[in-house]
């Protein structure tokens, strides 16, 4: 062997021994997801808020002006949850249904149903990522993925309406599963991370409320800002129910993104007794009919204004309120997404449907003590 073929292999086999890579000048740009400790700074710079958030004079958001209503509607009974429907024998089924799951997927199967009691129609998805929204700040953040949500059925909505608005209502590659949802909950398991359920929380209500909002001002000349709630969102973690609101205001400037506001709406301890289960049962299944009809409403609107529109018109009319980038570039169908079906023998049993409708019952809602920002 040459003195100089004896050097390359000494060369070759020093590089190898040592795992030296090449150094390239590729660049990556990182995703922040909710298990990330800056997520909720992101979406603060973006003006997307959680709750009590406090501003640096020292003031809060102030609630939704339709924030009585929806208290309202929460605390309404619910047949199906009378003491002679649902009965402390049905109670300790769901308290061993609980304490048996211990997972993230136990939870939303055998937990969660009995919560929900009977689901009909193809409302309700859940656990595939929102692969099709439209970044909601600068293009740096996982796609959100709610363990549950509840949207419209596809054909409710004008055809031309879902074309212009698809990057803020239609969240899947698949587009025969629910649109425009508003209704969401975030499940986890004991050993999970309520921080991040809450990042979670907030990212989801700020995406529905973005794409009610967009479904609003559809048509209109300018964007519609009524600072009213339109989307609930909800965490489910160690026997607790905690209720959102989010909705959204005004840019703070000309250009700027328009602000996602948080607001808890109640807590409840559904593992102490029946009655706070009932309470909160009730007040989850009360909040999921809400979230139903402020949907039906806004897309009853965005249609009368599309077959108001010439044909030629309504394509070039599209006021869309949410600030946003470049749209996904995800564009695959996904064959393996189907509509989430979650079934389990506790919740066959303890599956009991509405038929009567309840008077309203108003509740008063403790004022806090620090002052509140108003809004224009």
């Amino acid at each position: 062997m040459s003195s100089s073929q004896s050097s390359r292999n000494q060369g070759k086999t020093l590089a190898a021994s040592s795992g030296t890579k090449p150094i390239t000048n590729t660049t990556r740009t990182k995703s922040t997801g909710t298990y990330d400790r800056d997520f909720q700074q992101h979406l603060t710079d973006f003006r997307i808020f959680p709750d009590e958030h406090e501003y640096t004079d020292g003031s809060v958001p102030a609630e939704p002006m339709n924030w009585d209503k929806i208290n309202s509607r929460l605390a309404q009974p619910r047949p199906s949850l009378s003491p002679t429907r649902f009965s402390d024998r049905h109670f300790k089924q769901f308290k061993k249904a609980n304490a048996h799951a211990s997972k993230e997927k136990q939870v939303s199967e055998t937990v969660i149903p009995i919560i929900e009691g009977t689901v009909s129609g193809r409302s309700r998805s859940g656990g595939v990522p929102f692969n099709n929204l439209d970044p909601l700040t600068d293009g740096t953040l996982k796609p959100g993925n709610p363990d549950i949500f509840y949207g419209a059925r596809p054909e409710q909505l004008d055809r031309r309406v879902r074309k212009e608005l698809g990057g803020q209502i239609i969240p899947l590659t698949q587009h025969d599963l629910p649109i425009a949802p508003n209704f969401f909950l975030a499940a986890k398991g004991p050993n999970g991370s309520l921080a991040v359920a809450e990042r979670q929380a907030c990212y989801d209500g700020a995406l529905g409320a973005r794409g009610m909002h967009s479904l609003k001002s559809h048509g209109q000349k300018e964007p519609i800002y009524d600072n009213c709630a339109h989307t609930i969102t909800s965490i489910y973690q160690g026997g607790t129910l905690t209720m959102y609101t989010s909705h959204p205001t005004e840019p703070s400037t000309p250009d700027g993104p328009p602000g996602y506001y948080m607001h808890q709406l109640g807590a409840y301890a559904m593992k102490n007794n029946s009655s706070t289960f009932r309470e909160g049962a009730a007040a989850y299944r009360n909040a999921r009919d809400w979230a139903k009809e402020q949907r039906d409403t806004a897309i009853a609107q965005a249609n009368e204004k599309a077959r108001a529109m010439p044909q030629s018109a309504a394509a070039s009319v599209n006021v869309v309120s949410s600030f946003t980038s470049e749209a996904s570039a995800s564009g695959t169908y996904d064959n393996s997404v189907s509509q989430t079906s979650f079934t389990s023998a506790a919740s066959t049993e303890l599956a009991i449907s509405d038929t009567e409708v309840p008077k309203r019952r108003h509740s008063r809602r403790e004022g806090r003590s620090r002052k509140r920002r108003t809004y224009a």
